[in-house]
């Protein structure tokens, strides 16, 4: 959920996507459900919303290369709540008891049954909800998996000291106020297990899209006996088509198959190659510029997270390396958040100033051009505002600075010196908010940190920075799992903290969010988010950047990669595999 040299080079890449990406426009995601890129017409390139395969079907075997200037920041499915980390462990790694379809375009959004056999039975008015497992699942050593093994995981999803997951459980869970955990001996009566595959969860209200919260990865099982604690990080017990071999952390990761995961047992994955390997710590475009150039092991590789926004002036202009980028929208909202908690932006005048202030289109060129990312004029990005760009604020793309100055001024607070923290690959955005800032007489100095560390040094509520820039993707498509963990005070965490880097306790707010949960008719509740969107904006606990797409660039020996809607447009992970699985290396 994070995500950069010139104006010059922003025209330029927009220039080549208007006439190489004809199916750009203001579609949503993957609308034409397009075919492999054999089928494209030479106006319709892959990328950039045609809901387009990369390399057609893969064959089975070889090695798929990975390559990565990070480490991951969490596996262990309690704790593995940011991209391309889910989806990684969800498609390889482990199952959960729901899942998004392997398709591209707008099937990427829908649900079907992973371990369940269907996607949930609600009852008493969507406040109980039961699943039952598939027959015969098994985890790598061949022992049985449990309804009671996931239970045990949404359970561990409390634990103080497993930060980072997802929060649903504890939203929406009976009983779960004041739960640490099962690390004591402890454990939810509102999770029953009456056979071991049947799973109920009885929760505090009716939640009409909880089979939605079922495809995260707090909803994979994990064996009591497998416990590890924090360590468990490093080696998740599989229920996946692979399982871990090695992991030196920080250098590499390989992946094996499970021998004891049952293909039949599971419509998605497709398992194509035999080995994974996720080579780590390779610096700045060096993992761009080996793609592109698709030599030896690399032909047979794929990147992760995404393509450098600079990289992509290389990529553009040549056609066979277009032919293999993906660029799907994702579904998120890059923001700049200001820590309410303390001053100056505890003051609202001082955080509408900073609002004002903000020059997006910088931000969007620092990112790599209008090509590949827009302007955001709002929280909620369009793919949840019914596909319109809703502009309540009317506040120009560049900012203006003058009016900034003014509401400083009355404010009372001029000369002001904040401290912008970015995770490192973001430094140039950065540098953008440190300028566009100055010109209203605000002085930043920007820190960064390390991918890897980063999501857990915004996760201390205490030590949080002043600012920030990060982004917020949808879990499914509905604004309930977008405002209220960006902007529900009761979500905030002293560590772990996520979400909600603003820091954002407002009564009003939150009684808002209460009543439009409770709402039955999911119409009424999406207009009701809407309208909640415009009156945070008036409040600028955060200042919304962009809305991007998701380039990412495969090797020439790469089949089956499409942007995956569910996961916000990263590759999915599910269908990759190779053409000539006897070319790789590894």
């Amino acid at each position: 959920m994070n995500r950069r040299t010139q104006t010059a080079l922003a025209a330029a890449i927009a220039a080549a996507l208007t006439l190489g990406l004809g199916a750009c426009g203001s579609k949503d995601k993957g609308d034409d459900g397009s075919g492999d890129t054999a089928a494209a017409s030479s106006t319709k390139g892959p990328g950039a919303d045609s809901g387009t395969i990369v390399g057609g079907t893969p064959v089975k075997g070889g090695t798929l290369t990975v390559l990565t200037n990070q480490d991951f920041a969490h596996l262990d499915p309690a704790r593995n709540w940011t991209l391309p980390q889910m989806d990684f462990g969800t498609r390889l790694i482990y199952r959960t008891l729901v899942t998004f379809k392997a398709e591209p375009g707008d099937a990427g959004n829908q649900i079907v049954p992973d371990l369940a056999t269907d996607t949930g039975r609600p009852s008493d008015g969507g406040k109980t909800w039961s699943f039952t497992l598939r027959e015969g699942l098994k985890y790598e050593d061949g022992s049985p998996i449990k309804s009671s093994d996931i239970k045990y995981n949404v359970e561990r999803s409390f634990s103080p000291d497993l930060t980072g997951g997802p929060d649903y459980a504890a939203q929406y869970l009976a009983g779960g106020e004041n739960y640490k955990g099962p690390l004591t001996g402890e454990h939810l009566a509102s999770i029953e297990t009456p056979d071991d595959r049947t799973i109920v969860f009885r929760l505090k209200r009716p939640v009409a899209e909880f089979a939605y919260t079922a495809t995260l990865p707090t909803f994979a099982p994990v064996p009591p006996a497998q416990e590890k604690g924090t360590q468990y990080d490093m080696r998740p017990f599989s229920s996946g088509p692979y399982k871990i071999e090695s992991y030196d952390r920080g250098k590499q990761l390989v992946l094996v198959r499970n021998t004891n995961w049952d293909p039949s047992s599971d419509p998605i994955r497709k398992a194509y190659p035999d080995r994974i390997v996720v080579t780590q710590g390779l610096k700045g475009g060096q993992v761009d510029d080996r793609i592109i150039a698709s030599d030896g092991a690399d032909a047979s590789a794929i990147e992760m997270p995404w393509m450098r926004p600079e990289s992509v002036a290389k990529v553009l202009p040549k056609a066979d390396v277009k032919s293999r980028m993906v660029a799907e929208r994702t579904g998120c909202t890059d923001s700049l958040y200001l820590n309410t908690s303390k001053a100056p932006f505890d003051d609202p005048k001082v955080r509408e100033a900073v609002m004002w202030a903000v020059d997006r289109e910088a931000q969007v060129t620092a990112f790599g051009g209008p090509a590949i990312a827009d302007v955001a004029t709002s929280f909620l990005p369009p793919s949840l505002t019914g596909g319109v760009k809703a502009d309540p604020l009317k506040i120009p793309a560049a900012g203006d600075p003058a009016k900034a100055k003014d509401l400083l001024k009355a404010a009372g607070k001029t000369d002001l010196k904040v401290s912008l923290t970015v995770s490192l690959g973001d430094k140039t955005r950065g540098e953008a908010i440190q300028q566009s800032l100055s010109k209203a007489g605000i002085q930043v100095t920007v820190n960064t940190v390390d991918p890897s560390a980063f999501t857990d040094t915004l996760g201390d509520a205490k030590a949080a920075p002043e600012l920030t820039i990060n982004g917020w993707c949808p879990d499914y498509p509905s604004g309930a799992t977008f405002l209220p963990f960006l902007f529900d005070g009761r979500t905030i965490k002293d560590k772990g903290n996520q979400g909600n880097y603003s820091q954002f306790r407002d009564q009003a707010t939150m009684d808002e969010m209460d009543r439009i949960a409770a709402l039955p008719d999911v119409n009424e509740a999406n207009e009701a988010w809407k309208k909640l969107d415009e009156a945070l904006l008036q409040k600028a606990p955060a200042v919304p950047l962009m809305w991007q797409r998701r380039a990412l660039l495969v090797g020439t020996n790469v089949a089956g990669a499409f942007g995956a809607p569910g996961y916000a447009g990263m590759i999915d992970m599910a269908t990759i595999g190779l053409k000539d699985p006897a070319k790789s290396q590894g």
